[in-house]
């Protein structure tokens, strides 16, 4: 897989960004945190286009839904982090020489993906309660536990959806060659 910078990756990017952003704005309560469809869509994003450009969509769709929505410095962090768990996804799709044709790879990026963004929600929640609101650190532990299951869940659904997801439109796209000018 290349990473060559052409109008037509720009397009796909932008396309895959506002995917992103718009399953950000799907969500429902759940635990006292939000179970949002952001993290199927940033997966797949990797899966079709790769780590870089993957983790890119993923990481700019989310950065502008929490600027819009007023979060401010938190979007840095929530780029950093969806970037990141785009990027494990398709770093691990693609390794090998593959290109995420391997449906039991594919399975594995996604998990890997998934976990990874919880490992490092958590952790910006801790930071964000401890070193930046001042919370006790009972307190800290409490807050992250109590996102905990909202974020376990974000990942299973992720972990099961992206997956079907690429499945489903890989033939389509493969068969166009669509799929192949993603990744060139």
């Amino acid at each position: 897989m290349g990473a060559k910078l052409t109008t037509r990756k720009i397009i796909y990017v932008a396309l895959m960004t506002a995917l992103v952003y718009v399953a950000t704005m799907i969500a429902f309560p759940l635990f006292g945190s939000k179970v949002r469809l952001a993290n199927p869509v940033s997966l797949l994003g990797s899966l079709l286009m790769g780590p870089v450009f993957g983790g890119l969509a993923s990481g700019l769709g989310s950065l502008i839904y929490d600027i819009q929505t007023g979060y401010g410095f938190e979007g840095i962090i929530t780029f950093v982090s969806k970037f990141i768990m785009a990027w494990v996804c398709g770093k691990i799709a693609f390794s090998g020489g593959r290109n995420a044709d391997d449906h039991t790879r594919n399975l594995f990026a996604c998990t890997a993906g998934a976990w990874t963004y919880v490992a490092l929600y958590m952790l910006k929640t801790f930071v964000m309660q401890r070193f930046v609101a001042g919370v006790p650190i009972d307190g800290v532990w409490a807050a992250m536990l109590g996102k905990l299951p909202a974020s376990s869940i974000n990942a299973v659904a992720a972990m099961a959806i992206a997956p079907i997801l690429y499945t489903a439109i890989r033939p389509a796209l493969k068969s166009t060659g669509q799929l192949d000018a993603m990744r060139s």
